[in-house]
């Protein structure tokens, strides 16, 4: 019978010996820097016109040296941010036998509850619950989702709709940044997916021993998280370790791998973790925007001439997203799999 890690750990003084990391792959809290200002925070008011240049010049700064900024006035309301924090909290406070109704340790059901990333393939668990959920477009899925608690349904479409909504108006300022037309990046994506987690991390007994997720790239195009006020995400920026702090009603906006093959290597996507702690549990929920399976990838033509010459060959989102999947979650990407001959290590 399947076991989600909130149910086992339940009291539990020390971490399960299948969650403890090599001590050569540790979180090292001690070393972490932790800053207010630890990646960019911009104010989308106005994008749609009098600052447009002004964000739009912001937003590839930040994606050139970053990777990760965080947004503000973005035009989500806070009760529609609020709903999607409660009802998440509300799910994985359900008894067991109803929580595992959604459970399914395959990769390829589109909506499913697991735990850890990919129990199937890994030697070494990581501290977190999960629910996936596809949710573009909507109608195909939303009868999947789990229909407890009552307002499950209704509260996570609104979000969802509100999320897709940024993640395409992100994607037009990102285009923007790198001199392509606007719609440039909506138009490579094909018909466009949606999929979102749900993370549910509990506390732990020794913090400083595992993972909520180890440090790895996201395999699609932009992720925007929301996290409630616990903190636990952490960007590598140089080299070192940096804590996020949450800040309420922003979002959390990360570049993928497929923005790395566009850009043609302009813009890198970011290794990220998730650390736990021993007093609060803490809820991420990463909205994943990403091309549709039959999609075709390759760097904007835009940006290739003789001396940046293309660093990627053509493949579909649906090859590269099952090398990921295969692969593990780990810190070396994927992306050097795709790599045109003449340039890979």
């Amino acid at each position: 019978m399947a076991t989600l890690l909130s149910d086992l750990v339940s009291g539990a003084t020390h971490v399960p010996s299948n969650y403890v990391r090599p001590a050569h792959d540790r979180p090292n809290l001690d070393q972490v820097q932790s800053s207010d200002h630890s990646i960019p925070l911009i104010n989308l008011q106005g994008l749609e016109d009098s600052r447009r240049s002004d964000i739009i010049k912001q937003i590839g700064l930040a994606c050139q040296d970053y990777g990760f900024f965080q947004v503000q006035n973005h035009g989500i309301e806070e009760a529609v941010i609020g709903n999607m924090l409660s009802v998440s909290k509300e799910f994985f406070h359900l008894p067991e036998s109803e929580r595992l109704k959604s459970f399914s340790d395959d990769p390829l059901k589109t909506t499913r509850l697991s735990t850890s990333f990919n129990v199937k393939t890994e030697e070494i668990s990581s501290w977190r619950d999960y629910l996936r959920l596809h949710c573009y477009p909507l109608e195909d899925y939303m009868h999947e989702w789990p229909s407890n608690p009552p307002s499950f349904r209704e509260d996570v479409a609104e979000y969802c709709r509100n999320v897709r909504g940024l993640a395409v108006r992100l994607l037009e300022a990102i285009s923007e940044s790198l001199g392509l037309e606007g719609d440039y990046m909506n138009k490579a994506l094909g018909k466009h997916g949606q999929h979102m987690a749900i993370n549910y991390y509990p506390t732990c007994p020794q913090p400083e021993l595992t993972y909520g997720l180890p440090g790895h790239a996201d395999p699609n195009v932009i992720t925007v998280l929301l996290q409630d006020d616990v903190a636990g995400l952490q960007v590598l920026n140089n080299g070192k370790w940096v804590a996020v702090k949450p800040i309420p009603h922003t979002f959390i906006v990360n570049l993928g791998d497929q923005i790395q093959v566009l850009s043609n290597d302009r813009y890198k996507s970011v290794l990220h973790r998730a650390v736990v702690n021993c007093n609060k549990e803490r809820i991420s929920i990463p909205t994943f925007y990403c091309p549709s399976y039959d999609a075709v990838m390759e760097p904007a033509p835009q940006l290739i001439d003789d001396r940046h010459p293309p660093l990627y060959r053509s493949f579909t989102y649906a090859e590269f997203y099952e090398k990921f999947w295969d692969r593990g979650l780990n810190t070396r990407s994927s992306l050097d799999l795709f790599k045109t001959t003449s340039h890979s290590a």
